[in-house]
């Protein structure tokens, strides 16, 4: 690893075209798979646990305003049901704000050391209220605290008054429940097309689309690599 990182350090940045490395862990086969994307979903995530992948429940989120202009960030997964995929986050941040106007939404995982990525489309809607403060109040007391001190993506003079915020309601908070911020809770992303991607030699890589026909029942499809 050390070696790996000592050698990109001292990589012309012109040879960024050169790097690139061959996909042979796996394979991505129908009749191997679960006709439920959800179900399907569920077994890789596991899967990515068992291997140890760092933080296996970071992805990309990405939103667009009404206009179609597109912004993405690093979230992470929260919850994941049969209803969709669930992640909490300040409803008044840049994301929220775009959301509350296009609700249309994508999710990306990406398991490098497993060769496996997941992208899923769909709408978001919003989580009940009880089930927000539900999760708020599993949170540590710092995370809590944290909500009520940051006004997300908005512009701040320093890091300092943030600090110095923190510190006040830490102290005014100390033994005491904190209220969920009616600003801060969890969206659920209800999917409409979930693809698996498994990576292959040769850039031939196995791609498997799901696209959802009505309530209960998905198309499974293979996609060009």
């Amino acid at each position: 690893m050390i070696a790996a990182i000592s050698k990109f350090a001292q990589m012309d940045p012109k040879d960024i075209q050169n790097m690139r490395q061959d996909y042979h862990a796996n394979s991505l086969i129908e009749a191997q798979i679960s006709p439920n994307p959800i179900k399907q979903f569920e077994t890789w995530f596991n899967d990515a646990i068992k291997a140890e992948v760092h933080e296996p429940n970071a992805m990309t989120l990405a939103t667009s305003t009404i206009n179609g202009r597109p912004s993405a960030r690093i979230v992470l997964l929260k919850g994941v049901d049969n209803n969709g995929f669930a992640f909490y986050t300040n409803y008044l941040s840049r994301k929220g704000k775009e959301i509350a106007k296009n609700p249309h939404a994508a999710m990306v995982f990406f398991w490098g050391s497993m060769e496996r990525q997941v992208r899923i489309e769909g709408t978001l809607e919003k989580l009940s209220k009880e089930r927000s403060e539900q999760y708020f109040h599993s949170r540590p007391f710092g995370s809590q605290v944290g909500a009520l001190v940051s006004p997300q993506s908005q512009e701040i003079e320093n890091r300092d008054a943030l600090e110095a915020k923190m510190q006040q309601l830490e102290a005014e908070f100390e033994g005491k429940e904190i209220p969920k911020p009616a600003y801060w809770g969890g969206y659920m992303l209800k999917p409409e097309r979930i693809e698996f991607w498994q990576g292959r030699s040769n850039r031939l890589h196995d791609r498997i689309l799901y696209k959802k026909v009505d309530k209960s029942t998905w198309k499974m499809v293979r996609l060009a690599p």
